[in-house]
C-alpha cells in the first residue's frame, strides 16, 4: 500500500488513541505515535513494525514535547494529520472541594500541551500548504454537568481554539476539527478520573456508551473527505444519552 502520509497522534498507548492510531495505519499512514508509557508504545511497534514511529512524550513537559518534535528523523518530519487526543480527566468533587494539583494538571495537559505540539507543528503544516489538524474534544465543553468544573472548561477552550486556529488558518488548504464525544466505555477515562474501579464500572452500567472505535470511525472518515471539505466539529452521543435540561433547585 502507498503510504498516504504521517501522522502524529498523542496519547496512542491506550484507548481512544491506540483505536485511532491502528485506524490510521490500516488507512495507510505511518504514525507518530506518542504517549508516556513506553511499554505500551512497543506494543504498536510489534504490530506494525513498518508503520509506527515510537515517541515517548509527556504532554505536560512542554519543553521535552518540543525536543521530541526536533529529533525527529527526516523521514518522519513532514507530520500531515495532527491528532491532538491526550487528554484527562480528575475528580468529579464539586469546586469548593477539588485538589489544586489535578485542576494544574489538566490545564496543563488538555491545554497548555495541546496548543505548544500544535504551534510546533503547524509550522511545517503551512509551509507545505497541506495537513490536517485533529483535537479530542468533548460534550463537556459545551454541556454542564455537576463535578465537571475544571475538565469542562478546558474542553471549552479546546473548542474555541480549534475555531479560532481554522480562522488564522482561513486562505490556506490547512484543515481544522474537533471532535466532541459524549459517554464513551472502553477506555482508561474513567478509571483514571475516579480511581475506583467499581465506580468507574457503575458509569457505563446499564448503557450501551460509544467506543474507542466509533471515536477511530469518526477521525478516519473526516480524514478521508476530499481535501476541499472542512469539518468544524462534530458533537457525537450514544442513543442512550441526551444533552441534559436545565437544573433547578427547589427549597422543600
Amino acid at each position: 500500500m502507498t503510504c498516504k502520509g504521517i501522522a502524529l497522534v498523542t496519547g496512542a498507548s491506550v484507548g481512544f488513541g491506540r483505536e485511532i492510531t491502528c485506524r490510521l495505519v490500516r488507512d495507510g499512514y505511518k504514525v507518530i505515535a506518542a504517549a508516556r508509557r513506553k511499554e505500551k508504545l512497543e506494543q504498536l511497534v510489534a504490530q506494525f513494525p513498518e508503520s509506527i514511529y515510537p515517541v515517548v512524550m509527556d504532554m505536560m513537559d512542554t519543553k521535552g514535547v518540543e525536543q521530541s518534535i526536533n529529533q525527529l528523523p527526516t523521514e518522519w518530519q513532514n507530520i500531515d494529520i495532527l491528532v491532538n487526543n491526550a487528554g484527562l480527566a480528575l475528580g468529579v468533587d464539586p469546586i469548593p472541594n477539588i485538589s489544586l494539583p489535578s485542576w494544574d494538571q489538566m490545564v496543563q495537559t488538555n491545554i497548555v500541551g495541546l496548543i505548544h505540539l500544535t504551534q510546533y507543528i503547524i509550522g511545517g503544516m503551512i509551509k507545505r500548504q497541506k495537513g490536517h489538524v485533529i483535537s479530542l474534544g468533548s460534550i463537556a465543553g459545551t454541556y454542564p454537568y455537576p463535578g465537571g468544573n475544571v475538565y469542562g472548561a478546558t474542553k471549552a477552550f479546546v473548542a474555541q481554539f480549534m475555531l479560532n486556529l481554522k480562522t488564522d488558518l482561513l486562505g490556506t488548504p490547512i484543515r481544522v476539527t474537533n471532535i466532541e464525544p459524549g459517554l464513551c466505555g472502553g477506555t482508561e477515562f474513567s478509571e483514571v478520573r475516579l480511581k475506583d474501579h467499581e465506580k468507574a464500572k457503575d458509569v457505563y452500567a446499564g448503557t450501551q456508551p460509544l467506543t474507542a472505535q466509533d471515536i477511530a470511525e469518526t477521525v478516519s472518515w473526516v480524514v478521508g473527505l476530499p481535501a476541499h471539505v472542512n469539518i468544524n466539529r462534530i458533537e457525537m452521543m450514544p442513543v442512550c444519552q441526551a444533552p441534559a435540561g436545565v437544573a433547578v433547585s427547589r427549597k422543600k
